[in-house]
């Protein structure tokens, strides 16, 4: 083991967003990844392994970052990773194509004193915008080997992973490249950085001149990092007395970056009109580029219901053949196999292909370069009802799943934009409480059931704008205005197909363990409490003995006993209450289940109950989700109860609504 350990090589990926990170990720890893979550915090970790010329490389996928300033928790993930853990070598994705914005990031990396590997992707789409890399004198002037990569064709991977292992032998090796500030700022980083080299503990733990530098930039984070050293008061003195700034060195840093361009890089100047351009006058209109984006979330929810009916229809008649293998349920074995398993968790696993292709759809949007626009074109509104316009990305990703749109919060600064951001998130309509709207709409408004199911979709984005409205407005925490919203966007892309797919089996397989362990376990608990006492009618069940205690909680709703016992145990996953009603009309002797939900709602209290579940509360995962990424016990149960109040206040109204116009009518 201790050979083998000797062998293994530490690899961290780090780059912008869009610079087709994951997409090298995947190509280095194939198959070998592993997602878990940092220490400590609750954000997706990706780790892979590969091997090459019979050397083991562990790769650990960073978060998407601009910079290594620490203010996001993604950016302080990437740095203290760097910092802390020191891997052998760290690869910095650069989009060829907007390598000016990208080498700000690059050389953060050079000061911090990591060992870099350059990998320069797109090359194929820089090369359309007539750039031509000198890549040798480049790679001269960073100090660090640069190599030529485009992700979506593979192209470069066997030279970057040969990159990585030589610059794991020469790691100590390597010519390190100094940026050069004005003679006064390098005046001021010397004599910080001498007071540092005092200290045993700063000089052998940082970077001297990297901690000097951001003791500069009045880092607080790096500040805390030097809260016990015997020099911090004298480090703080100069610091205080020098009149530089974050911006004073951002400045110099990009002077730098011209410097380099301009001897490494040829053939930038103004290009023809390109379909990009074309793209981006119609996508970011002042006026055309919110009906657009409408226009396709609509087409993609469309999308995924009318490409997966086919095969929802073929699983369905096989769990209806399965369930019949065995005969009439006359026994506890055969009625737990025919009720419990097929007709309970056979019935919510049909619901995995609207799933799936609504993440394929999503996995599209986001690979085309068309997510970030959409953020972009939202940014106004998003500021006027009190949101950061990067808090449109997670509300989107809640459309598919709330667990990682409230994971992806980490990449808003302030604290107050976040949290509110975490707070109405859950009035995203998940994909897991679409198989209550399929349900209830196709059995109770024909035709329209696609207009009804819709409609829950809308209504959470109308109840997520009011919510964070009231928030801004009255909570002492939360007042104040967003911060503002700088974004980079990214160059238009063909969507990769293995990209594509591996990122909608992920949410396949996330779905299916559901399946396997709390849908299973409650497929069985459910069928036990509806079944038994053995013989009796189901209203007597011990189903029928809770649904029935709850029955007057949930009855100026008009729901009756089955939709508040299926609404109960829904708050564990949405999805249990589709196999709630599957197990419940199945044992009760109703077979059709469609026709039993026409049978037991009328359609007003079926859109009361679709709304219902929408807002009362999101599944048991997701408030962990909350509690984590918060800390905070109060928040959690503030939104606990903001949620059970307007999910009964909604229903109410749509009863009282329904049953007036339907009165008059």
């Amino acid at each position: 083991m201790a050979g083998e350990k000797e062998t293994v090589i530490r690899v961290a990926l780090i780059g912008n967003p869009n610079v087709g990170k994951t997409a090298i990720f995947n190509n280095l890893t194939g198959s070998r990844q592993h997602v878990g979550n940092w220490p400590g915090v609750t954000v997706e970790k990706k780790t892979g392994r590969c091997t090459h010329r019979e050397i083991e490389m562990e790769i650990v996928d960073l978060p998407g970052t601009y910079s290594l300033e620490a203010d996001a928790i993604d950016e302080r993930i990437a740095r203290d990773y760097i910092i802390d853990e020191k891997p052998d070598v760290v690869v910095d994705i650069v989009d060829a194509s907007n390598i000016e914005r990208n080498l700000y990031l690059t050389l953060l990396l050079l000061e911090l004193g990591a060992n870099v590997v350059v990998a320069l992707n797109k090359m194929d789409i820089a090369a359309s915008k007539n750039y031509e890399f000198d890549i040798e004198e480049l790679s001269l002037l960073l100090g660090v080997p640069v190599i030529p990569t485009v992700a979506t064709t593979q192209s470069g991977m066997g030279e970057l992973r040969d990159a990585i292992l030589s610059a794991a032998v020469r790691r100590e090796k390597h010519r390190k490249v100094t940026i050069g500030y004005s003679d006064d700022i390098e005046a001021r980083i010397k004599e910080v950085e001498e007071l540092i080299l005092t200290d045993t503990y700063l000089a052998n733990t940082y970077p001297p001149r990297w901690l000097a530098i951001k003791l500069l930039e009045k880092d607080e984070s790096v500040m805390d990092r030097i809260s016990s050293s015997p020099k911090r008061d004298q480090i703080l003195e100069v610091t205080r007395r020098v009149e530089v700034n974050a911006d004073t060195f951002a400045e110099e840093r990009y002077r730098a970056i011209d410097r380099i361009l301009h001897a490494s890089l040829a053939g930038r100047r103004d290009h023809a009109l390109t379909t990009s351009d074309l793209l981006d006058r119609v996508f970011l209109h002042k006026r055309l580029g919110i009906p657009v984006f409408l226009i396709l979330m609509w087409a993609t929810f469309q999308f995924a219901f009318t490409v997966s009916e086919p095969f929802m229809v073929m699983l369905e008649r096989v769990f209806g053949w399965l369930g019949g293998l065995l005969g009439d349920p006359t026994t506890p074995l055969i009625s737990l196999w025919a009720d419990g398993i097929c007709g309970g968790l056979g019935f919510v696993l049909v619901f995995i292909f609207p799933i799936m292709f609504l993440f394929i759809a999503l996995a599209i949007l986001e690979d085309s370069g068309y997510l970030p626009r959409a953020a972009f074109v939202m940014d106004r509104l998003m500021y006027r009802i009190g949101l950061h316009g990067r808090s449109f990305i997670p509300m989107l990703m809640g459309f598919g799943c709330n667990l990682p749109a409230i994971m992806a919060t980490r990449s808003i600064g302030d604290e107050k934009d976040r949290l509110i951001t975490i707070l109405i998130n859950p009035l995203m309509s998940c994909g897991a409480r679409l198989p209550v709207y399929v349900l209830i709409a196709g059995a109770l408004f024909g035709t329209y059931a696609g207009s009804a199911i819709f409609s829950m979709y809308v209504l959470g984005i109308v109840l997520a704008i009011l919510m964070a409205l009231l928030f801004r407005r009255f909570i002492p925490g939360l007042r104040g205005k967003p911060a503002p919203f700088i974004m980079e966007l990214p160059p238009y892309a063909r969507p990769a197909i293995k990209s594509v797919l591996l990122y909608m089996w992920s949410r396949a397989v996330v779905f299916l363990k559901k399946a396997g362990t709390i849908l299973l376990g409650g497929a069985l608990v459910l069928w036990f409490m509806a079944s038994f006492p053995w013989g009796r009618e189901i209203e007597s069940s011990y189903a029928g003995i809770l649904g029935h205690t709850l029955e007057p909680l949930l009855a100026p709703l008009g729901f009756d006993w089955m939709a508040a016992i299926a609404l109960f145990f829904g708050f564990l996953a949405k999805e249990i209450v589709v196999e709630t009603f599957g197990i419940l009309y199945g044992v009760g002797g109703e077979d059709a289940i469609t026709g039993a939900v026409a049978a037991h709602m009328t359609p007003v209290t079926g859109l009361a109950f679709m709304a219902f579940t929408l807002i009362y509360l999101p599944c048991l995962a997701t408030l962990g989700m909350v509690k984590a990424e918060t800390g905070s016990w109060k928040w959690t149960g503030f939104m606990v109860l903001y949620q059970l109040v307007l999910a009964y206040v909604v229903a109410g109204i749509i009863v009282l609504t329904g049953n007036l116009i339907t009165g008059v009518l």
